[in-house]
């Protein structure tokens, strides 16, 4: 009798989780963006919830919250309940470099279930405009002159733009003395105001400014020039070859989703980068589309656990210190 009474429990239990994909999502949705508003993920995420909403019956909020380098976001959307109704978005440094820098109360893989991998862009070497370089080359030079260590904003350590600047460190041989901001956009108010020297940003970031001329434009740190920037050369082209970085995001959930809410997301998300409007958005900010082949969860997997593999040696090897 007790056995057939648990069994029975067992199968409504099994039943609710059912009815609960099956009826997904019945409330709004929160896109939980690591950075501030303003920023390139911030812009991407309200771009990608906007259109996501019409696949999925509900309104996508965006909630920002920030600090850590964007760990604080990614472990408050980690520890929300597998219900579809919490995303983290985020990128190359929240999902990956952070786990070599912070002492993260979460794992970045097994607490989080991939979704699909978002556009990425090239990062993208701008100074103030009261640097008198005007081309990379002279930049270099510029900075290995200084008395003291040049100024890079940052959004905190294990960001995007962090490890972009140990990167550049590594390959330059030119140290850098980093600012760290809540989110690359205070930081680019900052170089507009030419209170910082450089960041190596993410185009997306930067490029309307580039173009507003308030800051000035170097290089790319890709191996083919960007079509909304094709005045900037590509690192290769400006004198710092092999300096190849791609700021790539994506979408993950709370592991022990149900597969079916993933799946719906993931649809929504495809969806949403197949529609010729968004991705002239996107276009526009600079972002590169992943290939139509990567976009499932599995690939986002995938490519995560490779990122972890490249990055975390040349992150670890600096030494970062977290205050």
């Amino acid at each position: 009798m007790r056995r057939a009474i648990w069994s029975a429990l067992a199968a409504l239990l099994m039943l609710g989780g059912q009815v609960s994909a099956e009826t997904y999502p019945s409330r709004p949705i929160t896109i939980v963006v690591p950075f501030s508003a303003g920023g390139p993920s911030d812009a991407m995420a309200r771009i990608l919830g906007e259109r996501m909403k019409q696949s999925l019956g509900e309104v996508l909020l965006i909630e920002n919250v920030t600090g850590a380098g964007g760990s604080i976001g990614v472990g408050r959307a980690a520890r929300s309940a597998p219900d579809g109704y919490t995303i983290s978005f985020g990128h190359l440094g929240t999902h990956v470099a952070n786990g070599a820098i912070y002492k993260l109360g979460y794992d970045l893989v097994a607490d989080l279930e991939p979704v699909v991998l978002l556009p990425s862009n090239p990062m993208i070497i701008v100074s103030k405009n009261a640097v008198p370089a005007k081309s990379l080359k002279e930049l270099l030079d510029w900075l290995k002159s200084r008395p003291a260590p040049p100024t890079a904003g940052t959004a905190g350590a294990g960001s995007g733009s962090h490890i972009a600047g140990l990167y550049f460190e590594n390959v330059s041989g030119i140290k850098l003395q980093y600012v760290p901001y809540r989110g690359t956009g205070p930081a680019l108010n900052d170089l507009v105001a030419g209170q910082i020297d450089i960041i190596v940003d993410q185009t997306s970031n930067s490029i309307n400014q580039v173009r507003a001329g308030n800051i000035r434009a170097y290089a790319v740190t890709d191996s083919k020039r960007v079509e909304n920037a094709p005045d900037v050369p590509t690192v290769d082209e400006a004198g710092l070859p092999g300096f190849h970085m791609t700021l790539w995001s994506g979408l993950w959930v709370p592991k022990g989703t149900p597969k079916q809410i993933v799946a719906k997301l993931n649809a929504a998300a495809v969806e949403a980068l197949n529609d010729p409007a968004v991705t002239k958005q996107l276009e526009n900010l600079g972002l590169q589309m992943p290939p139509k082949d990567q976009l499932t969860p599995a690939a986002l997997g995938a490519w995560q656990k490779a990122e972890i593999a490249k990055w975390w040696p040349l992150i670890k090897a600096a030494n970062v210190k977290v205050e």
